[in-house]
């Protein structure tokens, strides 16, 4: 990653988790977002300008109904990604974990590409370097689970094909 690349992500990251962020963050980039990707047909996210982004398609937990979650990811090698529930720092789960909790398999649109994949929730044993791999990506993007008090949730999303690795 550039130094560039680095120097704004890092100052985007820090305006993210800033209080005005998480307070108009939830209202504001959600419509945004679907804005963006209805004109370019998908292709293009918002977020995806300065973060690899993607679009979850889970079936909801409780009520069986597809969901669409544009979702900021960390990419790892052999195209598996990781997303973390961070709700904006909320001291709530977003609903998508539970839908991935309920529902392993799921898919991700990444550039207009729908990509099947199956999710499997961090365990305690490998969080910390998670965390680690994230925060090289993403510089202090923990900071989300000290604000929001809570254990954030921590998938990785591995494409069908690679599944059985």
């Amino acid at each position: 990653m550039s130094s560039v690349v680095r120097g704004v992500r890092s100052l985007v990251a820090r305006f993210s988790r800033s209080r005005f962020f998480r307070r108009v963050g939830p209202t504001v980039m959600p419509p945004l977002e679907r804005g963006i990707a209805r004109i370019t047909g998908g292709r293009v996210q918002m977020s995806g300008l300065l973060v690899p982004s993607l679009v979850l398609h889970t079936v909801g937990a409780k009520s069986g109904l597809e969901r669409e979650t544009p979702l900021m990811y960390c990419p790892e090698p052999n195209g598996r990604m990781l997303v973390t529930g961070s709700n904006f720092a909320r001291d709530t789960h977003p609903a998508w974990t539970a839908n991935l909790l309920a529902h392993r398999t799921a898919s991700v649109t990444v550039h207009g590409r729908t990509i099947p994949v199956t999710a499997t929730l961090i365990g305690d044993d490998e969080r910390e370097a998670v965390w680690r791999y994230i925060e090289r990506q993403w510089p202090g993007y923990r900071g989300y689970e000290r604000a929001a008090g809570r254990v954030l949730r921590i998938f990785r999303l591995i494409p069908l094909a690679d599944s059985t690795r």
